[in-house]
């Protein structure tokens, strides 16, 4: 049974990939505002005629990115940016459905338990969370800037990736038949398991990027428009504000955190061919390479591309394959 719990969690996780992408090419294709309602139950019915699209369209107008930047937009190409921002609710919901009902079932039957139940509860109270942290977010771009705040952007995506790593090591653990955690490594694992924290700051930063749209700036690799520290990178005053507000510094902290994640997927490779290093490792060390170096590729060619959705989506994609790679390494190394 603790198999099916297992597959039950990875399925779990499969979805909230999928949600992580389908926000990714909401955000890309200017879609997030489109819904200017939360209605978790009602709201999972979309428009089913004409009256019902007029009616969504009427409170679009209302708002300020339509005001600003969509004055033009007629109802068809409404429906365009709608679907986008709607498929990513059902997701939510999807999600939410597929995890309490299998958690219910498993918890009445005794399947789970202890602090097996516990952890699969807190992971729940997450998702709700997550949903509330959503609209909080849409909010932000409904009063006066057409634009969502990006520290509610990197909130709303970081507690996405709290959830499916959350997910993904009960998960392992319960495949293993073994808690994780137990350093017989030393060094190498203790760097493993801080691999983790190191790729997700890296994902907040990306966020960070979007959410200001830094990456319609510097758009030139490996120097930012032939510095390799731009001039402008504390131009705000004070200085803390740049790490959020300013271009120049949010590009260049997320490009850092990417070499810093490259360096450690070489090293971690390296390590892993070493005869002492747990045979469990090498697997998780060879696709950490693997997917590390192509996700840097695809960085980069978001930025030249100034920010091309099919690049741009499948970076965000790769940053959810690299985060599970990083904790299969961890798990691994910590057995």
């Amino acid at each position: 049974m603790k198999r099916a719990v297992a597959i039950w969690l990875l399925a779990c996780c499969a979805l909230v990939f999928a949600m992580v992408v389908v926000g990714g090419v909401t955000r890309l294709t200017h879609s997030g505002l489109s819904i200017v309602e939360w209605q978790p139950i009602m709201g999972a019915v979309p428009p089913m005629n004409d009256a019902q699209w007029e009616e969504a369209f009427s409170k679009y107008r209302e708002t300020p990115e339509f005001k600003l930047r969509n004055h033009d937009m007629t109802v068809e190409a409404f429906k365009g940016i709608f679907w986008w921002e709607y498929l990513h609710r059902l997701l939510g919901r999807l999600i939410g459905f597929a995890f309490f009902v299998p958690f219910i079932y498993f918890l009445v039957r005794g399947r789970v338990k202890g602090e097996l139940a516990w952890k699969l509860g807190a992971i729940f109270v997450l998702g709700g969370l997550q949903g509330a942290m959503g609209w909080y977010m849409v909010k932000s771009g409904l009063v006066d800037d057409p634009r969502v705040s990006q520290f509610r952007l990197a909130a709303h995506l970081g507690l996405a990736f709290l959830i499916y790593g959350a997910m993904l090591w009960v998960a392992l653990g319960l495949l293993r038949g073994e808690r994780a955690g137990v350093d017989r490594q030393g060094r190498p694992a203790r760097a493993s398991a801080l691999f983790v924290p190191l790729v997700f700051l890296t994902v907040l930063a990306g966020a960070l990027v979007a959410g200001i749209r830094a990456g319609y700036a510097y758009n030139t690799f490996p120097l930012m428009d032939g510095h390799v520290i731009p001039p402008e990178i504390l131009l705000i005053d004070p200085w803390w504000m740049n790490f959020g507000y300013n271009m120049a510094t949010v590009q260049f902290d997320h490009r850092m955190l990417a070499w810093l994640v490259l360096a450690f997927a070489i090293v971690a490779w390296t390590w892993s061919r070493r005869v002492d290093a747990p045979a469990a490792t090498r697997p998780w060390a060879n696709a950490l390479a693997a997917v590390v170096g192509v996700q840097f590729a695809l960085g980069v060619t978001t930025l030249l591309t100034k920010v091309h959705i099919v690049p741009a989506a499948l970076h965000q994609a790769g940053s959810v394959i690299v985060f599970t790679c990083a904790i299969g390494l961890a798990h691994a190394a910590n057995r």
